[in-house]
């Protein structure tokens, strides 16, 4: 009895037609034995019969078939939905990146100076050590504290470089992980919607303090402060530096002198996210000044740097982590052990935009034009800010205060609107904005700013 087996690709990979030869003309139908795997294979199998010709489809569902789909990510999806619409109108003010009047993507001129100075020198593109390249860790401590910082002086700064600001976070909150067990986190409420992610992936247990008062669109400084006093004795307390994201507001100096005290009479550590240095205020000094405060009181601090925001090096994930310890042999300890966790995450960091802020920071005349540009950005972000109050001022009639929009800080502003109200903002104005009622400045120009003006009333007023 001859035995004809046919691959039929269009079924399934195996799916199979066979033909069987019988006696006298009876028909036989074919038969299907399929071997299940109880424990890990699910097999389904259909069966047509036409005549002699039997066909068998089995499908072998994934193992990966437990996998559920995942949400999609409230600050990078409001990008995607932004480029699926095609409105003539529309507004992208979810990410935070920069753009120029024209609402394009801005490369720095100094940014391009410094990649020429690269290939003139025929740089290679060999491996940087675990901690990043030695250059870019001096002048970004340097940036940080300041040069004649007698932390920086007295080599008490673990400076180890990371993947950007989240890839810095992540490192982090490895090293907490597994030298402080148990410690908890406090995080501000709201804060940047990555910063939950990566102390739950890290498994270090975090709680929130008061940070937004809805009531004045300002600080609860009263609720930060007793929130702080109430953690458990040396938690670390995870503070924004300067231009607070995403609401955009920043404690007064007074304030930071009282946080400092609470976070010392606790026994707290203070952990830094320091995403905007030179980018809030267009001063790398002035940007700087809570974190350096916290270091001249002799207080041990993390802090996490990125370069994506004043040096537009976004795509480029150029950041840092740093670690203020008592004495140089212990950051010497702590910066083996930040090598050690990076080492099997992502072995080594990459190099190109690492020389990029080397031969920026540490060329006197590339950082008085890269400051010359810090100004100019923060410059149009405060001129978009004001031009926003402005128009939303003189059209809505209701005396509503919108003079919060001036006293934040930075790329973002907190507009106060709720989720029904920014559904409205996106679906009925075509303005792309997270939930929260975050809109980036940096994605509006002057000649959007009444059309925004006008979206916000619409739905403040009439969405309840």
């Amino acid at each position: 009895m001859a035995s004809t087996m046919l691959s039929l690709a269009s079924v399934s990979p195996s799916a199979s037609l066979s033909t069987h030869e019988t006696p006298k003309g009876k028909v036989k139908l074919g038969r299907s034995f399929l071997s299940l795997n109880k424990e890990r294979n699910n097999l389904f199998a259909k069966t047509e019969s036409f005549g002699r010709i039997s066909m068998v489809a089995a499908v072998n569902v994934s193992k990966f078939e437990g996998v559920t789909m995942a949400p999609p990510d409230p600050i990078l999806g409001v990008s995607e939905a932004f480029k699926a619409s095609t409105n003539q109108s529309k507004l992208n003010l979810g990410v935070g990146a920069y753009r120029t009047e024209e609402l394009q993507p801005y490369v720095l001129d100094v940014v391009k100076k410094a990649e020429n100075l690269m290939i003139e020198r025929g740089e290679n593109k060999e491996y940087l050590p675990i901690e990043g390249l030695a250059a870019f860790n001096k002048v970004t401590a340097e940036l940080l504290f300041g040069a004649d910082n007698p932390v920086i002086k007295q080599q008490k700064v673990a400076t180890v470089q990371g993947l950007s600001g989240t890839g810095s976070l992540r490192l982090a909150a490895a090293l907490i992980e597994r030298y402080f067990p148990g410690a908890k986190v406090l995080i501000s409420s709201p804060t940047w919607g990555n910063h939950k992610n990566i102390f739950n992936d890290s498994r270090v247990p975090w709680s929130e303090y008061r940070y937004y008062d809805p009531k004045t669109v300002g600080l609860d400084f009263e609720g930060m402060i007793s929130d702080i006093k109430a953690a458990p004795e040396g938690s670390f307390v995870l503070l924004h530096g300067c231009a607070h994201n995403p609401t955009g507001i920043d404690p007064t100096p007074d304030q930071w002198e009282k946080i400092a005290d609470v976070i010392q009479e606790k026994n707290h550590i203070p952990f830094f996210d320091v995403a905007y240095q030179g980018f809030a205020s267009g001063s790398l000094d002035t940007d700087a000044a809570s974190v350096r405060l916290f270091a001249a009181r002799g207080l041990e601090l993390l802090v996490a740097q990125s370069y994506s925001k004043n040096l537009g090096l976004y795509a480029e994930r150029i950041g840092a982590i740093n670690v203020v310890c008592t004495s140089s042999d212990t950051a010497t300890r702590v910066k083996s052990q930040l090598k050690r966790i990076a080492r099997p995450m992502y072995s080594n960091p990459p190099v190109h935009g690492a020389r990029i802020v080397a031969n920026v920071v540490g060329d006197p005349t590339l950082f008085g034009e890269w400051k010359a540009e810090m100004e100019m950005m923060a410059g149009r972000i405060k001129n978009v800010r004001q031009k926003l109050y402005d128009n939303l001022t003189a059209k809505d009639k209701s005396g509503k205060d919108w003079s919060f929009i001036l006293k934040q800080i930075g790329m973002f502003s907190f507009t106060g609107l709720n989720k029904a109200q920014t559904e409205n903002m996106t679906n009925k104005w075509h303005v792309y904005m997270t939930k929260d009622g975050r809109i980036s400045l940096a994605g509006l120009s002057l000649a959007k700013c009444e059309y925004l003006s006008d979206a916000i009333i619409d739905s403040y007023h009439n969405v309840s």
